[in-house]
């Protein structure tokens, strides 16, 4: 494989619980034979940081890509990258020479100041124009908050706290162009994962990586947006890539390794039998607790 355009490569402009940036070593080892050439087409349903999906983008040429979420602020951040680059990157740059500046007081005043502002009002229709702002504060408020952690309470506001950065990269021009650059032949929307379906064919390969199941109730953690991801969720969308794979669609799907808390849990082994199933090892970043931090093993499932 070799990287379609030059200079630094794009990467994430959002951090988001379970990102695969560190992962990418791994999962291009399993990114289908033919990929580029009779694999021309790749869906991501649950897109979050997008680090799979820039990597595809840099690294192949391809007749048509899919990428959606049911979170309408982060869809709308995406969109807004893609269509509407010039007017948030003015944005941004306000943004981040006001806030800089600033004592640590004022960082925070203003820091909670945006957020209830982010909160004040739902996201209705993701990527109009008048929608800029709100994805300039989604970046501001994840450049800031606490351990760049993404997490709605039951009413869908966004309530994580202040983190304590010095000098947060609030607005990366040069990687915010070449995103979107590549998010141009992107078909990006806000929806469920089922409307994939529409676009997956047996030219397709379709990449999922969804809420994870949690290993414990302590790390439940799939808050990212209102609607729960329980073990009933779990099955449906096994069901889901099931019905996919008949139909010649090649599927990968990410998620957690129970083994790690228990190893006679086998939900994943049983519900994907038949396809391959490997156990790789990954650093679990985002945790609220240090301790929580470090390596476990994630499940890479693959039906090719």
């Amino acid at each position: 494989m070799t990287n379609r355009f030059s200079g630094a490569q794009p990467k994430p402009f959002l951090k988001w619980a379970g990102g695969k940036g560190q992962l990418l070593p791994e999962l291009r080892k399993i990114y289908p034979q033919g990929m580029g050439k009779t694999v021309t087409r790749y869906a991501e349903p649950f897109l979050g940081g997008g680090a799979v999906l820039l990597d595809i983008l840099n690294t192949y040429q391809l007749d048509a890509v899919y990428a959606g979420d049911t979170n309408g602020d982060l869809i709308n951040t995406y969109l807004c990258v893609r269509d509407h680059l010039e007017p948030l990157l003015e944005q941004l740059h306000v943004i981040e020479n006001s806030y800089l500046p600033l004592k640590p007081e004022g960082r925070k005043a203003m820091y909670y100041q945006v957020r209830e502002q982010f909160n004040s009002e739902p996201i209705q229709q993701p990527g109009r124009r008048e929608a800029v702002e709100r994805a300039g504060w989604l970046l501001f408020l994840n450049r800031t908050c606490f351990n760049g952690l993404y997490r709605v309470n039951a009413q869908g506001a966004f309530n994580v706290p202040m983190g304590a950065y010095k000098s947060p990269a609030i607005c990366d021009e040069d990687n915010l162009r070449r995103v979107s650059a590549l998010l141009q032949r992107v078909e990006l929307v806000c929806a469920p994962y089922t409307r994939a379906e529409e676009f997956a064919d047996a030219n397709t390969f379709l990449y999922i990586d969804p809420p994870y199941r949690p290993l414990n109730q302590t790390s439940n953690f799939t808050a990212y947006t209102r609607t729960a991801f329980g073990d009933t969720q779990q099955r449906e969308l096994a069901d889901f890539v099931k019905k996919l794979t008949q139909r010649g669609v090649k599927v990968a799907v990410s998620n957690s390794d129970p083994h790690n808390a228990d190893p006679q849990d086998n939900f994943f082994d049983e519900l994907y039998a038949g396809y391959t199933i490997q156990r790789i090892p990954a650093a679990r970043m985002i945790n609220s607790h240090a301790a929580a931090r470090g390596k476990v093993s994630e499940l890479l499932i693959t039906t090719y």
